[in-house]
């Protein structure tokens, strides 16, 4: 048995950039991290590459300083960005060290592992919320001759049999996995549920330095009008690609991918069912790419740069055909394999501390728990529309790193440094967002 007084569970960018704003305070910790560090980046398939730019890659007293500040690292370089980054700030990760169970222990917590065990006063959860494909409970009506599998199981289209590809979800995942397999020589179908669209560079800048320009990416988790809809908010429709090119439902078209609406369903008999929901949703991503490039030219004539760069322009609506399918029987159809690009969730079955809603979700607000010195980081929309990227964690560490502090300090949970983190009176308690979001 160990103690410390903080443990982090994970050392991705969001727990390094918690483990440097606690060195910063000299807070002693450690993080435990199942893998090696950044391991889940190596996982993932073979071309992948950041939706974010590397100028965007920052953290805590480290950026990028590489010769392409426009281009997108590969999975790989990602993850050797991030070790060098625990190198750098002298991280104190054990790798290799998965958390079996964290409970309340007197006045602090109990951290049982794989290795040595631990006590300390506070916890930091940064093991991340795509822990686990989220998979439609229709999976288990898949015919046996279609093989199935989550993203996070596919590398290449290499693995695949050859034939037709049904790829589920068209967030920025499912866009790129179905271009990559249709140039591949496979026919796609690719259904569509909600989505956001965004061009990869409008009026010459990325869309990215855009929307941290126009303050977009810093907005609060308190100032947004409906926080639980904010989180649920799928996303961008985007490919980080040397060339900068858009990928919306209009280019997956030209290259020969048909869409359909979200799946519904599959029959006992292996037929797929699609909603006829795709104009609907289409329509919808269309007007708020509209409003959103508004909002962009207001800002460039509101700060003069109307006269610096070429000026605005609108994109073609989303194309949808007359009557898309809604149904697909898989076999005759020559469908070979389902995709599952349909999202992750957090697993938090190790958790023995009651701070979980009932879709396994950590009840918090804004990264602070219930439960006294328990905090998490790197989740969607945490304190920030910018908090799950690289270049969000940092902000939001900072603000948590300054409450745990306090905490540490004798502070209690009503005390004015919990109220400095909650810029507006009567946001929610954190068990009331709970409650909200278990509906």
């Amino acid at each position: 048995m160990r103690t410390t007084t903080t443990v982090i569970i994970g050392a991705g960018q969001a727990g390094l950039a918690m483990s440097r704003c606690l060195t910063e305070r000299s807070i002693d910790h450690v993080l435990l991290e199942r893998g090696g560090v950044a391991d889940a980046w190596r996982g993932r398939w073979d071309s992948l590459r950041l939706l974010t730019p590397n100028w965007q890659s920052r953290l805590p007293g480290y950026r990028y300083d590489g010769d392409d500040p426009d281009g997108f690292m590969t999975a790989a370089q990602v993850a050797d960005y991030l070790s060098g980054y625990a190198a750098a700030i002298g991280a104190p990760v054990e790798p290799h060290t998965t958390v079996t169970s964290a409970r309340a222990d007197g006045e602090g917590y109990l951290i049982r592992t794989t290795g040595v065990d631990w006590r300390c006063r506070t916890v930091v959860l940064a093991s991340g919320a795509y822990n686990a494909a989220s998979v439609p409970s229709c999976a288990g009506l898949v015919p046996r001759p279609v093989a199935a599998l989550a993203a996070s199981a596919y590398r290449s289209p290499t693995q695949l049999e050859m034939g037709g590809v049904l790829v589920v979800g068209a967030s920025a995942t499912g866009v790129q996995l179905a271009q990559e397999l249709q140039r591949s020589g496979r026919h796609v179908i690719l259904a569509v549920g909600g989505h956001v669209r965004v061009p990869r560079v409008y009026r010459g800048m990325d869309i990215m330095w855009w929307l941290d320009a126009i303050g977009l990416l810093d907005e609060r988790y308190d100032e947004v009008e409906d926080l639980v809809r904010a989180r649920r908010l799928p996303t961008f429709q985007l490919i980080g690609s040397p060339e900068r090119s858009t990928i919306d439902l209009n280019s997956l078209q030209d290259q020969g991918i048909e869409l359909v609406g979200r799946l519904a369903g599959i029959t006992d008999a292996g037929v797929a069912q699609f909603s006829g929901s795709l104009r609907n949703h289409c329509t919808l991503a269309d007007l708020k790419l509209l409003r959103l490039l508004s909002a962009i030219d207001a800002w460039a004539a509101e700060h003069g740069l109307d006269r610096e760069m070429p000026g605005p322009t609108r994109p073609p609506l989303t194309r949808v055909e007359e009557s898309p399918r809604l149904t697909l029987d898989l076999t005759r159809a020559n469908v070979k394999t389902i995709i599952w690009a349909t999202g992750y969730r957090p697993d938090y079955s190790w958790l023995d501390i009651p701070v979980l809603d009932g879709k396994g979700q950590v009840c918090h607000d804004g990264g602070v728990t219930g439960a006294p010195g328990l905090y998490v980081i790197g989740t969607k929309f945490l304190r920030r529309r910018k908090s799950t990227f690289i270049d969000g964690v940092g902000d939001d560490a900072r603000d948590l790193s300054a409450h745990l502090a306090a905490y540490l300090d004798g502070l209690s949970a009503s005390d004015p440094a919990r109220r400095a983190l909650r810029l507006a009176d009567g946001h929610a308690h954190p068990m009331d967002t709970c409650r909200s979001s278990a509906t």
